[in-house]
């Protein structure tokens, strides 16, 4: 995957107005009365995990960490597909960034869903920087699509914990919970420890068993955690 550099991939000030828009959870059951969809519960915080049924190559056997979800819509990135290009190549691309970390940082960079895929972001620990121009997303996350978290990788002052993606994933209203009736995720709660800890190829399995699901015996039921 290459990346424009003629643009600055850690710079969309408007997904992050949106984040900002969107900090209130929409924890009641609302219907959009012109598609007649009911939204569900509010799963901010929470793993989509794929289902069989869901072929779309974009999202297959994929898990998703839903940053927001209200009313309006969803947005989330995906935590398990990692594609040819290494944290230290993306800095070497941008521009904007001046340090070359030593040793070079080989941890891979993410597709984080289909949409502006020549955008970056980083998903990281908690920091007590103040020029982070970070989200806070809950106790555990942040989420930043600034430079100044992404010239802190391979310093003294990189986050404890981070994943980079290029790209994230988006619903509209309506349009998750319609593939949720069509038997296309299955939910639970978000876990850290699956975001950062857990191997890339066996996060998918691994998500499916913290709801005590065998990947190989997936039934065609649909299930919420």
């Amino acid at each position: 995957m290459t990346i424009d550099k003629t643009k600055s991939p850690f710079a969309d000030p408007e997904v992050e107005s949106v984040l900002e828009a969107s900090a209130v959870d929409a924890d009641m059951k609302l219907t959009d009365e012109n598609a007649q969809t009911e939204i569900v519960a509010s799963l901010k915080n929470h793993f989509l995990i794929a289902m069989p049924s869901l072929t779309d190559p974009y999202f297959k056997q994929s898990v998703v960490y839903l940053c927001e979800h209200d009313e309006l819509g969803a947005m989330g990135f995906i935590i398990n597909y990692p594609v040819k290009l290494t944290v230290q190549e993306l800095l070497k691309n941008a521009e904007s960034i001046e340090h070359q970390p030593t040793p070079p940082i080989k941890k891979p960079v993410f597709l984080g869903g289909p949409l502006d895929m020549d955008r970056g972001f980083v998903l990281h620990s908690p920091t007590n920087d103040p020029e982070s121009q970070s989200t806070l997303l809950n106790k555990h996350l942040m989420m930043s699509n600034s430079n100044a978290v992404l010239s802190s990788l391979g310093t003294a002052n990189e986050p404890a914990n981070y994943m980079v993606t290029l790209g994230y994933a988006s619903w509209d209203s309506g349009q998750l919970e319609e593939e949720m009736n069509k038997n296309q995720w299955l939910t639970i709660n978000f876990e850290n420890d699956i975001i950062f800890n857990t191997p890339v190829e066996q996060r998918w399995a691994s998500s499916l068993q913290k709801l005590g699901v065998d990947p190989l015996q997936l039934s065609s039921e649909i299930g919420h955690a």
